[in-house]
């Protein structure tokens, strides 16, 4: 669970987690961009990068960045338990007002992550913020899994706000993340925030955003993560997990007097 943090003057305006698993080659230019965009833009960004039980060099170059000044906070994962644990561990160590979560690869481009916090932040009613990646440089096999996956979800749990599941940053407020109390250690935890936001009645809002090539390293989505997409949608529709929210839900909708 996230820990609750009382707001202060230093508070960050925004916490950006973004774990990271053998991801040496890209991690520091994704950071600089990050941090350059959003100095620019005069917000206090706080990066939280989670050496994600990296066996390169990753966890050097976060300690370089920290040493060098810049705002990171570094999280450790001993052992590599999937992506999702890596951003579930970075939520707790942040401090922002605003928390997102994003890829180390360096796809979508630090200035449409500033736009997703500044829409987050402009907001006049609270909302999820995040992109969708309809201009991608994927390859046909890829697009196609992509495109029946998030066919496969709506068909499930019916229309959640977006026809890119796992487009990343999502951004929303520190309140929000806390009451979805998400649990996924693996690449399921875009489709368990997603899924949370609709039960607990958060609309989402995304934009269209152009997907870069990867910068360097390599992808860790490989088959096997299409069949455990599979398996954990059958679970969390069907299972134990499913029950939960619900539980979950109805003790939020209680709180609020509904």
């Amino acid at each position: 669970m996230t820990e609750i943090i009382e707001e202060t003057e230093n508070t960050p305006e925004l916490s950006l987690v973004i774990p990271c698993y053998n991801e040496e080659d890209v991690i520091g230019n994704t950071a600089a961009h990050l941090i350059e965009v959003f100095r620019a833009m005069d917000v206090d960004l706080e990066l939280v990068l989670v050496d994600n039980g990296s066996v390169d060099g990753t966890g050097k170059i976060i300690d370089e960045l920290i040493a060098d000044g810049c705002p990171v906070v570094k999280a450790t994962v001993t052992v590599n338990q999937g992506y999702g644990n890596g951003v579930l561990c970075g939520i707790e160590a942040s401090r922002g007002k605003f928390i997102g979560f994003t890829c180390a690869d360096g796809q979508v481009e630090a200035e449409d992550v500033a736009k997703a916090y500044r829409s987050a932040a402009q907001m006049k009613e609270d909302k999820l913020v995040k992109v969708r990646r309809r201009f991608r440089m994927d390859g046909l096999a890829r697009k196609c899994i992509s495109t029946f996956y998030n066919l496969l979800i709506t068909v499930m749990f019916g229309g959640l706000g977006s026809i890119d599941i796992n487009g990343n940053p999502k951004i929303v407020k520190r309140e929000h993340i806390e009451r979805m109390k998400l649990e996924s250690k693996d690449w399921f935890i875009d489709a368990e925030m997603m899924i949370k936001a609709k039960k607990l009645g958060l609309e989402v809002h995304e934009f269209n955003v152009l997907s870069q090539m990867r910068e360097g390293g390599s992808s860790n989505v490989n088959a096997g993560t299409c069949w455990e997409f599979v398996v954990n949608l059958l679970k969390y529709r069907f299972g134990k997990s499913g029950r939960i929210e619900s539980e979950q839900q109805r003790e939020v909708s209680h709180s609020d007097g509904r």
